[in-house]
C-alpha cells in the first residue's frame, strides 16, 4: 500500500511540473496579420478576373434588355441571331466564373496551408523555447486563461510580420 501511494504521489509531482498549453486556431487564424496579407493577395490577385466577370454579366443584361426591348422591331433573322449571342455569353460567363472559382479555391488552400504551416512552426518555436512540454487545440472541450497560449502565439506571428515587412 505504501508503494503504491509513494508511486501515485511521485506521478502527482510529475504531473505538476509539466507545462501545458492551449491554442486555439481559429483565432490564431482569424486574427494573425499573415492571415489578412493572404486575404489581401487573393483579392490583389483576382480582381482583375472578377472585374471581367462582371464586364461580360452587364453586357449580357445590355443584350437582354435590348431584345426585350427592341424585339418587335426587329426581323427573325435580327431577333434568332442576338438570341444567339445571349445564349453565347450566358456560356462564356459560366464557364469564366467556374474557372475563377476553382482557381480561386485552388490558390486560397495554398495560402491558408502556408498560414497553419507558419502557425504550427511558430506555436513549435514558442513552446519550445518557453519550455512547454505539451500544447493542444482542436476537441479540447475547455482550457483555462491559465493554460491558454493564444494570444502570445498571434503576438508573436505579428512580430514576425512586422519584422518581414520592414526586412521586405
Amino acid at each position: 500500500m505504501a508503494a503504491v501511494l509513494a508511486l501515485a504521489g511521485g506521478t502527482s509531482a510529475a504531473a505538476e511540473e509539466l507545462r501545458i498549453g492551449f491554442v486555439n486556431p481559429g483565432k490564431v487564424s482569424s486574427e494573425a496579420p499573415q492571415a489578412d496579407a493572404a486575404r489581401r493577395k487573393l483579392e490583389e490577385e483576382f480582381e482583375p478576373r472578377d472585374q471581367e466577370i462582371v464586364a461580360m454579366q452587364e453586357e449580357l443584361q445590355r443584350l437582354e434588355e435590348r431584345m426585350q426591348g427592341r424585339s418587335l422591331e426587329m426581323s427573325e433573322s435580327e431577333r434568332q441571331a442576338l438570341q444567339r449571342e445571349v445564349v453565347g455569353l450566358r456560356r462564356d460567363i459560366q464557364r469564366t466564373q467556374d474557372a475563377f472559382r476553382e482557381d480561386f479555391n485552388m490558390r486560397r488552400n495554398e495560402e491558408l496551408g502556408a498560414l497553419q504551416r507558419r502557425i504550427l512552426q511558430t506555436v513549435s518555436e514558442y513552446a519550445d523555447s518557453e519550455g512547454y512540454d505539451l500544447v493542444v487545440s482542436d476537441g479540447v472541450i475547455y482550457a483555462s486563461d491559465a493554460v491558454d497560449i493564444t494570444d502570445r502565439i498571434i503576438e508573436r506571428l505579428r512580430r514576425e510580420f512586422e519584422r518581414n515587412q520592414q526586412g521586405g
